[in-house]
């Protein structure tokens, strides 16, 4: 393949039309997502009911949660190596490619060690390296295909991407809970990994029609370059407050690893990294005009620009560790509502998927018109805002409902199709608007690694539940919280609610004094 195919070319000479090779990329994605959601929602059930047997009854909830998030850490924490890998060295297509395989090895540990913690847990520990790794590369990929002539059409294909993502997911949460209940959990695991290989063979079969966008050359003048010599340039009569903070982080950051009896490796690890990327970041920030004699005026503000997107990442982690407890804390508190007996707990995350595909489609015909007629644009940043807000309400709603089953009174879980429509609106606001933004704040030779940053904040979101449910742990919290008069469950889903609702606030502030940017590729 060139490093420009003849599918960019046309693009050119057609502006106004869709990329044909746009299919073959929603494909993938929609398959890969059945088998990433098809395995990740039954994860806390079959935790609970079978893989951690050996624990006591009171304790298996608990630990289940523990190893999902931490799972859940891992796939959005390697998307920091496949991004490096894609942008420095094997480029979108390659990288993509070949994490892939090691995805369907994944799949493949999971329906064969279904009965051996160590075997299993290799399984999730390939699947967070295999779908963690093409995460940050399939979405800017898609982006990739498009020019400043055509960019107008990539928020539809945006959404279409966001949409198919939700159809993988909702058969998947419909169906394979049924298979795990009724065949097992090797047929329940193993349909997924089928389905990935499907995934791998449809993206390999656009080859051909793909623009590829080779990686970018060793840069003199790149990110880390000019964040070092920030960091380490002395002007004589001059403090390095930036190498102070700096030096101080990487210390934070060796003492958090000695959390690893709370937390364990995973979370004490990324902890760590967490302290390192904001100790050095707003160290750079102090110092990065020292560095315009090496690298020039550019290269200087480009890095201002990056640190300013990643605060906008950093304030979204809240809105993650709500979102993604929908598959554990959510799963569990359904386990004790009321409902048909053939219903399964795990079934009500199709709900989401579901709301979805529903909700995109009325918000770009209906409710984004709607307001552009009142004369209020509905941004990225807005949109964002908003969302965030929405999931702080749907965690009021849940904390709610768990003081009526704490009390011992029965309550059906329909009452959950409420926080989930909440949650899933705001999550529309903030994830489908978030891969969008990220790509386009992006300078071409970071677009992977500024989407991987844009997934780190998933990592950190589910880093600040491992946090939570570890101090909870603790006689002196528990005996704090008691004297609410609340339950431990209950506090903890009140204060999530706090935490999201403080956040929208902050990000609201912050977003007035963003200065966008276009990161477009050229006509």
């Amino acid at each position: 393949m060139t490093a420009i195919s003849e599918a960019a070319v046309s693009t050119a000479a057609a502006p106004a039309r869709m990329p044909r090779q746009i299919p073959f990329i929603i494909a993938n994605e929609g398959c890969e997502r059945f088998s990433f959601y098809g395995m990740r929602n039954i994860l806390t059930p079959f935790l609970v009911s079978s893989l951690l047997l050996y624990l006591p009854e009171a304790e298996r909830p608990s630990m289940a949660k523990e190893v999902f998030h931490s799972f859940v850490i891992g796939v959005y924490f390697f998307p920091l190596l496949g991004g490096w890998l894609s942008d420095r060295f094997f480029g979108k297509y390659n990288t993509t490619l070949w994490f892939s395989l090691i995805y369907c090895a994944g799949h493949a540990c999971l329906a064969a060690f279904d009965h051996n913690r160590h075997g299993f847990y290799a399984g999730l520990f390939l699947i967070a390296l295999g779908s963690g790794g093409i995460k940050p590369l399939v979405t800017a990929f898609v982006g990739d295909q498009f020019d400043k002539s055509n960019k107008h059409l990539a928020k539809l294909v945006y959404d279409a991407f966001y949409w198919i993502i939700n159809l993988g997911s909702f058969f998947a949460s419909l169906f394979m809970p049924i298979f795990l209940r009724d065949f097992g959990p090797s047929v329940a695991f193993g349909i997924p990994g089928i389905l990935m290989l499907v995934a791998t063979i449809v993206f390999w079969s656009g080859r051909k029609r793909y623009v590829i966008v080779p990686p970018s050359p060793p840069d003199p003048n790149s990110f880390l370059n000019v964040v070092r010599t920030s960091l380490l340039a002395h002007e004589p009569g001059q403090s390095r407050p930036g190498l102070v903070l700096a030096i101080v982080g990487a210390v934070l950051a060796v003492g958090a690893l000695g959390l690893m009896p709370q937390l364990h490796f995973v979370g004490s690890f990324c902890l760590a990294l967490t302290i390192v990327l904001v100790f050095f970041g707003v160290g750079a920030w102090m110092q990065v005009d020292r560095a315009k004699a090496k690298h020039g005026d550019e290269a200087c503000e480009g890095v201002r620009a990056v640190l300013r997107v990643l605060v906008v990442f950093a304030l979204v982690t809240p809105f993650f560790s709500l979102f993604d407890q929908k598959a554990s804390t959510w799963v569990l508190q359904a386990g004790k509502m009321t409902k048909p007996s053939w219903f399964e707990p795990a079934q009500m995350q199709a709900l989401n998927p579901a709301l979805v595909m529903t909700l995109i489609p009325l918000n770009n015909t209906l409710l984004f018109p709607f307001l552009r007629r009142l004369g209020y644009e509905p941004t990225a940043l807005r949109r964002m805002t908003t969302g965030i807000a929405f999931s702080g309400l749907a965690w009021i709603v849940v904390g709610m409902m768990q003081l009526v089953i704490d009390r011992g009174d029965p309550l059906s879980i329909t009452w959950q199709v409420l926080p989930y429509a909440l949650l899933t609106f705001g999550e529309i606001l903030v994830t489908a608007t978030g891969y969008e933004f990220a790509y386009s704040q992006a300078p071409a030779s970071m677009k992977g690694g500024l989407m991987s940053f844009f997934l780190l904040s998933t990592t950190v979101g589910n880093l600040w539940v491992l946090l939570v449910n570890a101090s909870v742990k603790s006689e002196a919290v528990t005996a704090k919280i008691a004297t609410t008069g609340l339950s431990v469950t209950a506090f903890q889903m009140f204060f999530f609610a706090g935490f999201a609702l403080v956040t929208a606030v902050i990000f609201g502030w912050y977003a007035r004094g963003y200065r966008v940017v276009d990161h477009y590729r050229k006509a």
